[in-house]
């Protein structure tokens, strides 16, 4: 993100005797079910950004940031399976996405096995995708930390929740939050995360609207001003904690709006029609594409969404409404 780009039955097999806390095992934060033998099904939600700021460029063409992560329910699935020695197959739905080494899946497999220095492992893969591509979810990023636990499951690696964060990190910088499920404060380029406590805030209501367009991460960081004096995240920590959907609102902030609107001005005018139909507040997640809303309960969510979906102006293209809650494991 920082670049111009159910508990299950066998936990045991997932960490190693030292692993005490409940971080330590990524898989007790991720759904899954066992498949059969050596396969297992994860499923991998996605995430909205309630605060982003970019704190300074960095020497290597990435950028320092704060970003409070939220997982919701909103997910796509991945189903690993043993397979023959030495390969790696990767099949998606729909079938038009990449099933090659640039898929985060792919690369998240091939870091796994070589960090394992088990070059004769083998898997099978299936990804069904619902979370949107270039749309600020972390999608991508969440089907790679999927990959990581159910691989590290039927692979049975026993790795730590520690030793999959350090693989998460050279594979793209939002994956390691999502092996720090549900709430994470995120630095970095993202990849450094902190869990974050959540005694009000999991069980918010959020709008969410996907607008027709993509947005390209590269394009909006080469649009982005780093600021001389960047915004504290204090506030939107605090109010989400609580959980005051109206102090979330007031509180929340991303730097990338901007150069995102400027790419894309369909998305800032969703944005704005959005936050005019007084849901606790309205914002764009992480580079965009989406747009999501805070609502102090599940019925004003369902107002919001029922009243932008029937406002939709003659010249406005029609987007993608729904109704989620913070993930809670």
């Amino acid at each position: 993100m920082g670049r111009s780009p159910s508990p299950v039955s066998r936990p045991d097999t997932m960490t190693r005797p030292s692993a005490t806390n409940r971080f330590a095992d990524p898989l007790r934060a991720h759904p899954a079910f066992h498949a059969g033998r050596d396969a297992v099904v994860i499923a991998a939600p996605a995430k909205l950004n309630l605060f982003l700021e970019i704190l300074r460029k960095r020497p290597d063409n990435y950028h320092d940031l704060e970003s409070l992560m939220v997982a919701i329910d909103l997910f796509d699935t991945l189903e690993t399976r043993a397979a023959a020695p030495d390969e790696i197959t990767l099949r998606c739905e729909p079938d038009t996405l990449s099933t090659g080494p640039d898929n985060l899946v792919h690369k998240a497999a091939t870091a796994l096995r070589e960090f394992a220095a088990r070059p004769e492992l083998g898997a099978s893969i299936r990804l069904v995708k619902r979370i949107p591509t270039q749309a600020g979810l972390g999608g991508g990023s969440s089907d790679a930390a999927a990959a990581l636990v159910g691989l590290n499951q039927i692979w049975k690696l026993g790795l730590t929740r520690d030793e999959l964060v350090g693989i998460a990190a050279s594979i793209g910088s939002d994956v390691a939050f999502f092996l720090t499920l549900p709430v994470a404060w995120c630095t970095g380029r993202g990849e450094v995360t902190t869990p974050e406590p959540t005694p009000g805030g999991s069980g918010l209501y959020f709008v969410l609207v996907f607008p027709p367009v993509g947005v390209s991460t590269a394009e909006v960081y080469k649009r982005l001003t780093v600021p001389k004096e960047p915004l504290a995240g204090f506030a939107v920590r605090t109010a989400f904690q609580s959980g005051d959907a109206t102090a979330l609102g007031l509180a929340m902030f991303n730097r990338l709006e901007e150069p995102a609107f400027a790419l894309e001005p369909i998305v800032g005018r969703i944005r704005k029609r959005l936050g005019q139909l007084n849901p606790a507040g309205a914002m764009m997640s992480g580079s965009g594409s989406t747009v999501f809303a805070p609502c102090r309960d599940s019925y004003e969510a369902q107002r919001v969404a029922s009243a932008f979906k029937d406002s939709r102006p003659g010249d406005e293209p029609e987007a993608r409404v729904l109704v989620v809650r913070g993930f809670t494991p």
